[in-house]
């Protein structure tokens, strides 16, 4: 086994735990002003926005109708406040469904 190796999984360890630890330790001792707070929040929220559009995306940037269809029919159900479970399920199973009709 490569030290190199071992060296980089073992400092990924510390510093994974290190910024774990970090936050709960922080957040008594740093106080940010409402409206930083505010920005921090909204922030958050477009950062995981983002991130979730760019996975619907094919990595071959054609059009496609069956991943984008699936995640509207999660969102619908989440909105709706349907159980996780029953979300995971109408939504993998609308963009199956799409897939095996022929509608990449």
């Amino acid at each position: 086994m490569n030290v190199a190796l071992i060296a980089g999984a073992a400092c990924l360890a510390v510093g994974t735990f290190g910024i774990r630890l970090a936050g709960p330790v922080l957040r008594r001792r740093l106080t940010f002003p409402p409206r930083i707070a505010q920005f921090l929040e909204i922030g958050s929220v477009v950062l995981l926005t983002a991130l979730a559009v760019t996975t619907l995306v094919p990595a071959d940037h054609r059009a496609r109708f069956a991943l984008p269809a699936g995640v509207l029919v999660a969102v619908v159900l989440a909105w709706r406040k349907v159980p996780l479970v029953v979300v995971a399920i109408g939504a993998a199973a609308t963009t199956a469904l799409l897939r095996l009709a022929g509608v990449a």
